[in-house]
């Protein structure tokens, strides 16, 4: 019963819409914070939080082994996707999507001994994917997900028109 209300219910897409505002515009600053700072380099953050004792050890070993060996890509990952997960957020695009991949970065980045506001962003992202379409109501989702359903169910039936039989 309370999973469809929050599902369906235009007064809470329109609370949705501005918490996805807020989030990706929190997002959308520290990205282009970054892009702008003359060039984020995550070593230094990855090297901090090998070195922290609050961070798990398997962890820390993927730290080591995976992201300080690879820190441009993960550089370059992270400024780009805070910056591309905010921009999806604030126009309501992909909204789960973007919610989720939001969640995602909030998680490794707490994996990684940083402050509790990335726990507090993680936490409200986690309502906009636990209210579905909902969440991008007033967005550009009210446009796209109906068109690409339609788009997948047309290419579904040109597949089944097209069943040969041997």
């Amino acid at each position: 019963m309370i999973m469809n209300f929050i599902r369906s219910n235009r007064f809470i897409a329109g609370m949705l819409a501005l918490l996805r505002i807020y989030i990706g515009y929190r997002w959308v600053s520290a990205g282009f914070g970054k892009m702008t700072s003359g060039g984020f380099e995550a070593g230094g953050f990855i090297q901090m939080a090998m070195e922290s004792s609050t961070v798990p050890g398997w962890w820390a070993a993927f730290l080591e082994t995976v992201a300080l060996p690879n820190q441009g890509l993960f550089s370059f990952l992270v400024m780009w996707g805070e910056f591309l997960v905010g921009i999806a957020l604030i126009l309501g695009i992909f909204t789960n999507f973007a919610a989720f991949m939001g969640i995602s970065m909030n998680l490794s980045f707490l994996f990684s001994g940083s402050g509790l506001i990335d726990a507090q962003m993680a936490i409200a992202a986690v309502f906009l994917v636990i209210t579905g379409s909902n969440a991008g109501r007033y967005g550009l989702d009210r446009w796209i997900l109906p068109f690409l359903k339609n788009m997948m169910t047309k290419s579904n039936k040109k597949q089944e028109d097209k069943v040969v039989i041997v």
